[in-house]
């Protein structure tokens, strides 16, 4: 089953008002499980950034409505793709997924704005999975934005002094899995279809891709070192030496 997990950010509440989307961020699950693709692009919206919409994301200072040189680490737009040059790219990414949206009406309604201009076709409602609401039934009553689901489930989102896209995604990736009963619901496992073990939603193959970048060893150069002498001892007929 694979699943797409998605952000974006814009500048302002409607598109019909005018407003378009500045950020795309996107990742990859496949059985509920990180497969590390993803999507990310900014995107000239073609129009200026209002103050407040800045103050979320600080994206795009040089389209504010009193424009500024960029700060370190800001991200302008006047130089970024415009949709229309994403648009194929971003579709032939997320397929036929679900989309994993924390309030989905918002972002659903700005991505088919954004398609409709171009006369693309929509994303099905259907196709989203609203963490939010899955967040307001789970937790009645309770405070159900990312931020607030990060503190009920101890995910670190220190990172997050502002929103961004594709790291607002990743939170949410780990939010999800929570909501729906843990960093491994199924742990991608289910009968396959010749009775033996697949993986879930009856595909008979996992795919994995590889990390974009290797996770640094934990070893530290003292064990490493241990663990060399420790086997040189064991001398040349040591099962490690065969298998490693």
């Amino acid at each position: 089953m694979r699943e797409i997990v998605l952000d974006t950010e814009t500048t302002g509440f409607d598109p019909e008002q005018g407003d378009r989307i500045v950020e795309i961020g996107a990742l990859e699950l496949y059985n509920h499980m990180p497969t590390g693709r993803s999507f990310h692009e900014y995107i000239n919206p073609e129009r200026g950034m209002p103050d407040e919409a800045f103050g979320v994301h600080g994206i795009g200072p040089d389209l504010l409505s009193t424009p500024r040189p960029p700060r370190d680490g800001e991200v302008t737009l006047r130089d970024k793709p415009v949709f229309r040059d994403v648009a194929q790219a971003f579709i032939d990414f997320v397929g036929d997924a679900k989309l994993v949206i924390h309030n989905a009406a918002f972002d659903m309604k700005f991505l088919n704005a954004e398609l409709g201009w171009l006369k693309l076709p929509a994303l099905p409602w259907e196709q989203a999975i609203d963490t939010l609401a899955i967040a307001r039934k789970k937790f009645p009553g309770s405070p159900a934005s990312l931020d607030a689901l990060c503190r009920r489930f101890a995910i670190d989102n220190a990172a997050r002094t502002l929103h961004g896209a594709l790291l607002d995604s990743e939170i949410l990736a780990e939010v999800y899995l929570e909501l729906i009963g843990g960093r491994q619901p199924d742990f991608a496992l289910s009968a396959g279809p010749a009775g033996g073990a697949g993986v879930a939603g009856g595909a008979t193959e996992w795919r994995a891709y590889p990390r974009p970048e290797p996770l640094p060893s934990r070893l530290s150069e003292k064990e490493a070192a241990a663990h060399a002498a420790f086997i040189e001892g064991m001398g040349d007929g040591a099962l490690w030496n065969k298998l490693r």
